[in-house]
């Protein structure tokens, strides 16, 4: 494996361990409010950290740049005019791409989110994760074959985490319907990142696609639901959680860490939040791990590294 592959598969693993943990702050967060306005909250505080960050990165990518001399004529009348065309020309893909994920990570979200009230935390995880099913057959339509390594991997995957998430009966109720959908669109926007994420820069791309989620969910939010202070109070620990971390750190990880990155095993990876829950279940809150349990996490792991192995070359 490459040096690039083994840091993209890090900072992936980084972003599910921060997604696995999201899933306490989430289903508290909904105890006080209602799940648009925890959409809406969290996306712009993700997105209002990652300003300050973009902007150390711009002065730093500044003083490195090296200096020339401007060779365009001074005075001219259409200066104005190219300046804000070239902003353009030079932006397009980056706002195309943010919006696209911005759009995705909305629907995506909302969906988990209104899902989530109605069924239960494993389910809700095991059904999310069904993305590492999605991927790869959408992926076909984008001309991206999987090896037979990763098709198996998605299989002991999926065996996995019913392990690891379903210990009860498995009904479906509209929540759950809700979730599915969710998994569908969270698919989509890992192939929208797979497409934009080696053209531009991750984190404008990731700064945009929250405040694109947090204006789009404030319209739910506004039509349906009446926040207050005293409710974003009380619902204040998770909120930052999943605003700073789950937001502005993980979903920034994801971008940076699927450049290059076959989407199949990227949403491997990603899948490992399941595991990372449940198993800081176990750390923090010293839940008992049952045997079915062990063994849905030991197949899971198992699952990643197979995606892992390099291909022979048959040539």
């Amino acid at each position: 494996m490459k040096p690039q592959q083994i840091r993209n598969s890090f900072l992936l693993l980084l972003a599910a361990c921060v997604w696995g943990v999201a899933f306490v702050a989430q289903s508290v967060a909904m105890d006080y409010i209602g799940p648009f306005t925890f959409s809406c909250v969290r996306f712009l505080l993700g997105g209002t950290v990652l300003l300050p960050v973009i902007g150390i990165f711009s002065l730093f990518q500044k003083k490195q740049a090296p200096v020339c001399e401007d060779s365009a004529p001074q005075g001219d009348d259409s200066t104005f005019s190219t300046s804000k065309i070239s902003f353009w020309q030079r932006n397009k893909t980056l706002i195309i791409g943010g919006t696209c994920c911005g759009i995705a990570l909305c629907i995506a979200n909302n969906f988990q989110q209104v899902g989530i009230v109605t069924t239960s935390a494993g389910k809700a995880g095991f059904i999310t994760a069904f993305y590492i099913v999605f991927v790869p057959i959408l992926s076909l339509f984008f001309g991206k074959k999987s090896r037979l390594f990763i098709w198996i991997s998605v299989v002991l995957a999926l065996v996995g985490l019913y392990l690891l998430c379903v210990t009860e009966s498995f009904s479906i109720n509209r929540g759950d319907i809700y979730i599915l959908i969710c998994a569908i669109v969270f698919s989509a926007h890992i192939l929208i990142v797979d497409h934009f994420s080696p053209l531009v820069d991750g984190v404008k791309m990731s700064c945009i696609q929250f405040f694109v989620a947090g204006f789009l969910s404030a319209i739910p939010m506004l039509l349906f639901e009446d926040p207050s202070f005293a409710q974003l109070k009380a619902a204040s620990v998770s909120i930052l959680y999943a605003g700073i971390m789950s937001c502005g750190v993980a979903y920034t990880l994801q971008i940076v860490g699927q450049k290059n990155m076959n989407p199949t095993i990227a949403s491997l990876i990603l899948s490992l939040e399941s595991v990372v829950s449940v198993l800081a279940g176990w750390i923090i809150l010293h839940q008992a791990l049952s045997t079915r349990e062990i063994i849905g996490c030991i197949l899971m792991f198992a699952a990643i590294i197979l995606a892992q192995l390099p291909e022979k070359d048959h040539r």
